[in-house]
């Protein structure tokens, strides 16, 4: 072999694996979780106040169905959930969290005492998010069991 030809393949090497990383790297879910609380219903004469951020745990669990978490009185709070944890992280002050996860579907809850949460559903799905590979998912979770619609 001669030496160009083993330059270039180990430059286009170094390039892929350079590229493959930083593809890696931008597989980020990122947000902000809410604290929502009072009555949301709307009204032509009272302002609601805006959501503030709420500073907690987010449970990232494998894509998760209704049949695979046990729901408390048919509630949105959960007792237990079957499928793998696959992350957990936190948010700050201002409810902003950001975490690197594989692609993926994946189900979001937060914790209330012993109990999961988790208020939005697609089908039989609970609470899902896709991760895309090269991409920032960006996602907003509401903390609303106190809230009134």
């Amino acid at each position: 072999m001669n030496v160009k030809r083993l330059t270039l393949i180990f430059t286009a090497a170094i390039a892929f694996f350079t590229l493959s990383f930083k593809i890696r790297s931008k597989q980020v879910l990122e947000g902000y979780i809410y604290w929502v609380t009072g009555n949301r219903m709307p009204s032509p004469d009272v302002k609601q106040a805006a959501p503030s951020g709420y500073s907690t745990t987010l449970f990232i669990y494998e894509l998760t169905n209704r049949k695979q978490a046990t729901a408390i009185n048919n509630s949105p709070f959960y007792s237990n959930i079957s499928t793998k944890l696959v992350k957990t992280v936190k948010s700050n002050d201002e409810g902003y969290f950001k975490v690197k996860l594989p692609p993926g579907t994946y189900s979001l809850f937060v914790k209330k005492d012993n109990s999961f949460y988790a208020n939005l559903f697609e089908g039989d799905n609970i609470n899902p998010v896709k991760v895309e590979a090269g991409k920032f998912t960006n996602v907003k979770v509401n903390v609303d069991y106190d809230a009134v619609y």
